[in-house]
This record gives structure tokens, C-alpha cells and sequence, in this order.
């Protein structure tokens, strides 16, 4: 297992991939795992993510996302999304395990700071998909897989191919498996102080 450090340092959004690679079920299953330790505001856990398997989804997404290979080369397609609503959906869940005070004291306080603010709600999916899919993405660097995040396929279509609920979005997609090619040079960075800052801007 690559060290953190290095996974961060080598993940890159790779393209090509070979079709006839499986990912092992085990592995599989220590990915969705490690998704799953990933933190979401106030344990709400509001990703709900699609592993699409059948090939012939496969091809249509592929066909909705500008006809890029990786989407059906790749072992795994995960597609990010978000319960909008998952505030709301019997709370008490979230802290099934925890002291019964950490639960009075918290399970009140997620629908008060929800409720009645819809881009809260959708922001919420938005950052939760973004530290999850980041920590596969990670994840699987680490366990000597390559991934790619993806925002370039339309979304009406390819909720529909998954029948997404209503109350639920699409955040991105994410492919795993084993690269063929390797990914061009990094572009470059900008100079850190145009992105760190002390106190203020």
C-alpha cells in the first residue's frame, strides 16, 4: 500500500485504461468502505453513490459523456450523488450509537440548521460528494488503481439512465481501474501566494 503522501502526490486524472481489467471484488468492496469513512456534516452520510455494472448502461452513459472511453473501459463507474433531503429522513439514525445526550443534544440541531434553506441543502450534497469521491480517488491510488473524475457528461440524461430520485443530485463521476497510458505532465502551479493567505485577504 502506497503511503498518503505519495497517493497525493501521484493521483492523476487518467483517460486510458484497460477494458479487459477487474478490479477484485475484495477491492471493490475496500473502496466503498473507505468512501464510507469519509466525514459529512453532522453525520448525515447524504452520499448515495451508483456502481453501474451493466454494460449496456455503461455505453449509454458513455454515449451522455462526449463518447469518452474511460467510461466504459475502466473497471469501476461510481457515480456521485447526493439525498438533498437527507437531513430530514429520520435523523436519529446518524447517532444511533452515540450517548443518548450526544444524541439529544445533536439530532434537534440538523433539521433546525437545514430546514427551510435549499441551497444549504444542496451545498451540503455538493461538499459531501466532493471529500468522498476525493478520498476513492485517493483510496485507490493508493491501492495501486488509477481513477479519473468526471463533470463532462450531461446529467438530465444520465439521471435518467439510473432513474435518480427527485429530491437527489449528481455531483460528478469517478472511473477506477488500470491505466494504459499515463497522464501528460502537470500544467503547473500557481505561485503560493496567490493561493495561501494569513488572517485576510
Amino acid at each position: 500500500m502506497m503511503n498518503t503522501k505519495d497517493a497525493i502526490r501521484e493521483r492523476r486524472a487518467i483517460k486510458f485504461y484497460d477494458p479487459d481489467f477487474v478490479i477484485p471484488q475484495e477491492d471493490e468492496a475496500q473502496l466503498k468502505d473507505l468512501i464510507r469513512q469519509s466525514p459529512t456534516s453532522f453525520n448525515i452520510q447524504n452520499w448515495r453513490i451508483v456502481t453501474v455494472k451493466d454494460k449496456e448502461i455503461r455505453q449509454k452513459i458513455r454515449e451522455a459523456a462526449w463518447d469518452q472511453a474511460h467510461v466504459t473501459d475502466a473497471s469501476l463507474l461510481f457515480i456521485f450523488c447526493g439525498d438533498v433531503k437527507a437531513y430530514c429522513k429520520n435523523p436519529d439514525r446518524y447517532w444511533e450509537d452515540a450517548d443518548p445526550a450526544i444524541q439529544k443534544a445533536i439530532v434537534p440541531k440538523i433539521i433546525e440548521f437545514y430546514d427551510h434553506d435549499l441551497q444549504k441543502q444542496r451545498d451540503e450534497v455538493l461538499r459531501s460528494i466532493g471529500i468522498a469521491s476525493q478520498t476513492l480517488m485517493l483510496a485507490a491510488k493508493s491501492m495501486g488503481y488509477d481513477s479519473c473524475p468526471m463533470i463532462g457528461f450531461d446529467a438530465v440524461k444520465v439521471a435518467d439512465l439510473i432513474n435518480l430520485p427527485e429530491d437527489h443530485e449528481i455531483g460528478m463521476m469517478v472511473v477506477v481501474g488500470k491505466r494504459t497510458k499515463d497522464a501528460f505532465k502537470k500544467g503547473g502551479f500557481l505561485p503560493d501566494d496567490e493561493i495561501f493567505f494569513t488572517d485576510a485577504f
